[in-house]
């Protein structure tokens, strides 16, 4: 299983000067990948942003919008060059994860209807696909970047097969990452692919010796729209020590995932040293 790490992209007050000194200590240390987390209405950088810039600093790790809220992007044909662009950049190291999305907030503030979301995203998707084998929106690259879908919604899985090389988990343990997974590659083989659908999942953690604080001021505010409950257990779900960093890896490995992404709760790059020592990398 590959281990990757999330940019700090969505913990209020990063700066750009932490967020690319994450990148190269990632890339340093190992990981597979960076992934960034997708809001409107928060003190965050926009992932593709975020990406760029880790991009820059960067010549081998992964770049994966993990992911990418796609029905609040209206121009698809834009977004489709978007990540063209990005995928060139980079030399061919990005990964377009697109999902849907839920807030209220998000969609008001963009002035798009929260209904019909899911149709909306399989539009989308249908245009990025021509874009990206028409060849006449660059930049040019010899193929384009995979796609990944989030979501849990049957709906999700349906359209992971239609359209990606594969699916992601949300952050909601290593029980419902396997559960979504069964049903991917079920719709997988229902759409006649051949082998499996590659998948990815989502998981926190926060170490050091701030690392309950950090948790529950950062991760608890970014989730408290779900209410209070929710919040919490997401919030003690974060792994807080090396020990639950092994057993997160562990579980995730056995449940049969291809790509584990940690997310943080601080902005410190020493958190990125703290997580390659705890996962052995």
């Amino acid at each position: 299983m590959d281990v990757a790490i999330g940019l700090p992209n969505a913990v209020p007050g990063t700066t750009g000067a932490q967020l690319v000194e994450w990148a190269r200590r990632a890339e340093a240390r190992g990981f597979s990948s960076l992934g960034t987390i997708d809001r409107i209405v928060y003190d965050n950088y926009e992932p593709l942003i975020a990406l760029a810039a880790a991009a820059a600093v960067t010549e081998r790790i992964g770049l994966c919008t993990s992911v990418l809220l796609g029905p609040l992007r209206t121009n698809a044909t834009e977004l489709a060059k978007e990540a063209l662009s990005l995928h060139a950049l980079s030399g061919g190291r990005f990964t377009l994860g697109i999902g849907l999305g839920g807030r209220d907030d998000d969609y008001e503030a963009s002035g798009v209807e929260l209904t019909g979301r899911g149709r909306r995203l399989d539009a989308m998707l249908e245009r990025i696909e021509e874009v990206w084998s028409g060849g006449e929106i660059g930049p040019s690259i010899e193929g384009p970047p995979p796609l990944v879908v989030g979501g849990h919604a049957d709906a999700s899985f349906t359209r992971a097969a239609r359209f990606a090389a594969g699916w992601i988990a949300a952050s909601s343990g290593s029980e419902q990452y396997e559960e979504g997974a069964r049903k991917a590659k079920a719709a997988w083989a229902e759409a006649g692919h051949q082998g499996e659908p590659r998948t990815m999942a989502l998981a926190y953690f926060s170490l050091g010796d701030d690392a309950e604080a950090d948790a529950r001021a950062n991760l608890a505010d970014y989730y408290a729209w779900l209410g209070e409950q929710i919040a919490e257990f997401i919030v003690s779900a974060a792994a807080r020590d090396a020990e639950s960093v092994r057993q997160s890896l562990a579980a995730y490995e056995a449940a049969g995932c291809d790509e584990l992404i940690f997310f943080p709760a601080s902005s410190d790059p020493a958190q990125v040293d703290l997580l390659a020592d705890a996962a052995g990398l």
